[in-house]
């Protein structure tokens, strides 16, 4: 029995290199950074606020595309701020000083920070919750496939061409995928066919209201914690703390990434048949348990150093695609824009201030050894138990709703789009 159409399958790909392109642009800046601060003569400080201020922006404008979220084609949404991301990229890439380059990051950021959310919201729209899980699997191989493909890549033609090229590279695929999605992408506006007289403002507070929504919300800054704590400083620990030579700091980077690549899709479908939750609190254990003992670790061999990343890489994922899947279950047809867009916003915005705060943890003493590092992951580790308690009322919420609450589309075998009744079952 086949569990998805022609074109199901298409949109699954369109929306994986889509989420691909944003997902490189906001990872590529940090590899550059030694390039980039000694081109351009930036501090420290002047990196970190053209990195953290495409966070702020993304949140800023996932608030602000709220209200206007559930009023439009999700196709016709998602062009628009694809169009504002590509626009920035390229201002990435001929940006000739530092204001100018902050400028572009904040314009990126800007479109770019609303982009996944749209993405989520199609996902919902298009997809059974009973299998958004496998959809999710692919779609956030995005993350690993940049890890792989898009960093190596952009490094290469940095150092060869000089640290415009990654940008550019990135302008050149993503005008490609616009193409793929203005031509190929049908309308997604059955949801306009519940008729709301809500203005915008309206639309956001009813949004920023509901108890359900705001725990979600809540869910998704501590979900995001852990990441924006411990990853900038990743490099920087395993170069100075484990001994890792920077030379080999690539493949490190690429075993991960390719395990991760193959693990995706077998974790969603994993999520889908045991239940999401339950693939949560697995990965939220093992991911815990890594990072206890990873941020705790002295000089140690580079194979094990590569199998702690990926085993912990695996945890990540587990936790990202079955925690995603659920939360696209919780808003109403008619405010998964919204729902999508704010929850996108919570996530940029915690994760902002969450590099900011590890910043102030960690120590770099003269030597270039990193202290307090044990201390992000006793942070971190504290907010990942947090969240299992938190998923599970989520979880129980979700599987209680009645058919009446939950409204979603199908397509018919002529490809036409119409909203159908969709059963909720989550295996706890």
């Amino acid at each position: 029995m086949k569990i998805f159409t022609r074109y199901q399958i298409f949109i699954i790909g369109l929306l994986a290199v889509l989420q691909f392109t944003v997902v490189l642009d906001f990872m590529v800046l940090s590899p550059l950074g030694a390039q980039l601060m000694q081109v351009l003569h930036l501090t420290t400080s002047q990196f970190g606020l053209a990195v953290s201020g495409y966070a702020f922006s993304a949140g800023l404008s996932g608030l602000l595309a709220a209200g206007f979220a559930d009023k439009f084609d999700r196709k016709k949404l998602l062009l628009f701020f694809y169009t504002g991301f590509i626009v920035g990229t390229f201002l990435c890439g001929i940006a000739t000083n530092y204001y100018f380059l902050l400028s572009a990051r904040i314009i990126t950021g800007f479109f770019g920070g609303v982009i996944s959310s749209i993405s989520y919201a199609i996902i919902s729209d298009l997809f059974e919750l009973k299998v958004r899980g496998r959809v999710m699997g692919f779609v956030q191989m995005a993350f690993a496939t940049s890890q792989v493909m898009g960093i190596p890549v952009g490094l290469y033609f940095a150092n060869r061409v000089g640290w415009h090229a990654p940008f550019l590279l990135i302008t050149s695929v993503s005008l490609i995928e616009f193409i793929g999605i203005f031509i190929y992408m049908k309308p997604i506006d059955a949801h306009l066919k519940i008729v709301s007289d809500r203005s915008p403002f309206q639309h956001l507070f009813r949004a920023l209201s509901k108890p359900d929504y705001l725990r979600a919300f809540i869910f998704s800054t501590l979900l995001v914690t852990g990441g924006y704590m411990i990853m900038p400083f990743g490099s920087a620990f395993s170069v100075n703390n484990l001994g890792i030579p920077m030379a080999q700091l690539p493949l490190l980077y690429f075993v991960t990434g390719v395990f991760s690549m193959a693990a995706g899709p077998f974790l969603g479908r994993l999520s889908d048949v045991i239940g999401k939750y339950r693939v949560f609190t697995l990965g939220t254990i093992l991911t815990t348990t890594i990072i206890l003992y990873y941020t705790n670790l002295g000089p140690t061999p580079y194979w094990f150093v590569i199998l702690l990343n990926t085993v912990l890489m695996l945890g990540v994922l587990a936790r990202l695609i079955s925690s995603s899947a659920l939360i696209t279950a919780i808003p109403s047809y008619s405010e998964r824009g919204a729902f999508m867009s704010i929850n996108s916003s919570v996530q940029q915005l915690s994760g902002g201030i969450a590099s900011i705060i590890a910043g102030l943890i960690v120590v770099q003493t003269s030597s270039g050894k990193l202290l307090h590092y044990d201390t992000l992951g006793y942070i971190v580790a504290v907010s990942m138990i947090v969240t299992i308690v938190m998923l599970r009322t989520i979880n129980r919420n979700v599987s209680q709703q009645s058919l009446a609450n939950e409204v979603s589309v199908d397509l018919l075998d002529d490809n036409s789009v119409i909203p159908v009744r969709e059963p909720v079952k989550v295996i706890d």
